[in-house]
Order: structure tokens, then C-alpha cells, then sequence
């Protein structure tokens, strides 16, 4: 008789999504947001660290798992790679180790520096694949994009975060150079298909909030290029940060009434981009209402994930993830 336990988690190896890479950009993004609010409050750096530490080893499981899924179902593998959506996803795996090389560079400077050249040229691999891949012989239809798109680029925006302290100036302009360029083109193809063509599905509703990652990571970025002068273009960054903000949060009605999918998870790391800009811009200009603000975005960035995290344990004793869509 069949082992029907083997084949279930068989199966479910087989449906382990990409997307749920996102998880560790989100947690991290909040380590890296903790860790600006403790500097800020003089407050020792132990929860900030606890969440570095959980965000590590999600990083770990799940790296381990979809490596297994790689080598046991690599069709699966070269079908998520195919598909519209889930193939700009495959750059969150290089992201969330820059974004661990950023967060332990204070703690272990000389292993995240190798940690962030090992996450670097992976973001590059990546992110010349998949625009490979877009401009390649297979035709996209305007429908099948989204904001997910934008994650290619955002990761080239995170380069610099890091690199500058790294003692690698070039190659963070070069990043982020190509990040802002492939954020204004594609920020105009999405607009397109959001304001000229049918809404997005339900399931890809929650990828609106990635339209706030680019600017408010550039701002962060930018300051390090700067020297970290708040100048006109810094403002300019992160205003518009918060007003795609803004059209976010005219979009949370439709959210809350759709059925959860670990494509909420695209607004973890968004927000976590956001508070930590107006953390920053905070510290620069010297405002207490901005400062007031960025506490505020910690606290719904906890509540978001701490929501995320609930709805995703839930999911997966239920069983109502990693299965066919």
C-alpha cells in the first residue's frame, strides 16, 4: 500500500513557492528598521538582533527547501521560472542576503562584506536573467505583468546600502544606476496595465505596496552615495515613497476582504523600506512629526508581520499552501 504521508510532502516539495522568499526580505527589512529606532531611543540592539537571528534561519529553511525541490522537481522549478509573476521573484533569494549582509555589518563586518560580494553578483545573475527572459523570444501580454516586476530592481538598489562601507563605491553606483533606470521604465509599463488595462487579480492585489519599495530604498541608497547630504533629490525619493504609500493605503479596503495568500507577504518588506526612510529622514531633518510617523510604520510594520507570520503557520497546518494553484 502506498505511503500516502510521502507522496503528500512529495507533492508539497513540489509546489514550494518562490514567492515565499519574500518572507525574509520582510523580516529583515524590520531588523534593519529596529535596529534604526534602538539607535535613535539609545536602547540596547537585543530585539533587533533576535529578529536578524529568526530572519537567518527562515533564510536557511527555506533556502534548504526549495535546493531540495531543485534537485527532486527541477520542471517545477523551470515552470515558476517561465511564468510572468513568479519569475521576478527568483531575485528576492539575492536580495534578502544583501539585505543580511546590511544587517550584520555592524556585528561582523569582514563575513557580511563577503556575505554582500557573494549576494552582489548573484543579483546580477539574476537580474540579467530575468530581463533576459522578458526581452527574450517569448511575448508577454500586458496582463500578465504586476508590481512584482519591480523586485528585480529594487535588488539593484539595495547593492549600494551596504557597498559603500564595503569600500566598493563603482559597483554601487553601477547598481544603482541600473536599478533607477529600470525602475522608471518599468514604473511606466505597470502604470499602463493598472490604468489601461484590466485590475489586477485578486491574488496580486497585495503587490501594489511593492510600487513603495524602489524609491524608499533609493533614498537610503542615495544617502550613502551622498555622503549622506538630505538634499533635493533624497526629498524627492522619499516623498514619493510616501505618496505610493498613500495609494497603497486607498487600496487596504479590497485587501482585507481577500482570502490570504503568501502574496500578502509583498507588503512586509515595502513597509520595512518605508519606516526605515522616514526613520532616517527623521534623524536628517530633524522633524519630530516625521519622526512621529516613522514610529507610527514600526508599529504597523509589526502588526503586519506578526499577522503574516499567524496566517502563514495557519496555512500551513491546514495544508492550504505549497499546492497547485
Amino acid at each position: 500500500m502506498p505511503d500516502t504521508s510521502t507522496n503528500q510532502a512529495h507533492s508539497r516539495l513540489e509546489h514550494f513557492p518562490v514567492t515565499i522568499f519574500a518572507t525574509v526580505m520582510g523580516l529583515t527589512g524590520f531588523s534593519l528598521a529596529l535596529h534604526q529606532s534602538e539607535q535613535m531611543l539609545a536602547w540596547p540592539g537585543y530585539l533587533s538582533g533576535a529578529v536578524l537571528v529568526l530572519a537567518v534561519i527562515v533564510f536557511l529553511t527555506v533556502g534548504v527547501l526549495y535546493a531540495l525541490k531543485f534537485l527532486r522537481h527541477r520542471s517545477a522549478v523551470r515552470a515558476e521560472w517561465n511564468h510572468p509573476v513568479k519569475m521576478a521573484f527568483f531575485p528576492a533569494i539575492s536580495i534578502g542576503l544583501l539585505l543580511i549582509s546590511v544587517a550584520l555589518r555592524d556585528v561582523a563586518f569582514d563575513q557580511a562584506r563577503i556575505l554582500w560580494l557573494v549576494a552582489t553578483a548573484m543579483q546580477a545573475v539574476l537580474t540579467l536573467s530575468v530581463i533576459s527572459g522578458w526581452i527574450g523570444k517569448r511575448p508577454f501580454q500586458t496582463v500578465q505583468m504586476s508590481p512584482a516586476w519591480f523586485i528585480p530592481a529594487v535588488g539593484n538598489v539595495v547593492v549600494p546600502v551596504a557597498g559603500v562601507s564595503f569600500g566598493f563605491p563603482e559597483i554601487s553606483w553601477l547598481f544603482f544606476s541600473a536599478g533607477m533606470m529600470f525602475w522608471l521604465i518599468l514604473l511606466t509599463l505597470v502604470f499602463n496595465r493598472l490604468v489601461f488595462h484590466d485590475p489586477l487579480p485578486g491574488r496580486l492585489l497585495p503587490t501594489l505596496a511593492i510600487l513603495i519599495a524602489p524609491p524608499a530604498i533609493g533614498f537610503l541608497s542615495w544617502l550613502q552615495l551622498n555622503d549622506g547630504q538630505l538634499d533635493a533629490f533624497a526629498r524627492i525619493l522619499f516623498y514619493t515613497a510616501i505618496i505610493f504609500a498613500t495609494i497603497t493605503l486607498v487600496q487596504l479596503p479590497g485587501l482585507i476582504k481577500l482570502p490570504f495568500s503568501l502574496s500578502f507577504w509583498a507588503l512586509s518588506f515595502p513597509v520595512a523600506a518605508l519606516t526605515l526612510a522616514t526613520l532616517k529622514y527623521s534623524v536628517l531633518a530633524g522633524s519630530s512629526v516625521i519622526e512621529v510617523l516613522g514610529f507610527a510604520f514600526l508599529a504597523i510594520l509589526a502588526v503586519i508581520l506578526l499577522g503574516l507570520s499567524w496566517r502563514t503557520m495557519l496555512a500551513a497546518i491546514r495544508g492550504e499552501i505549497c499546492r497547485p494553484e
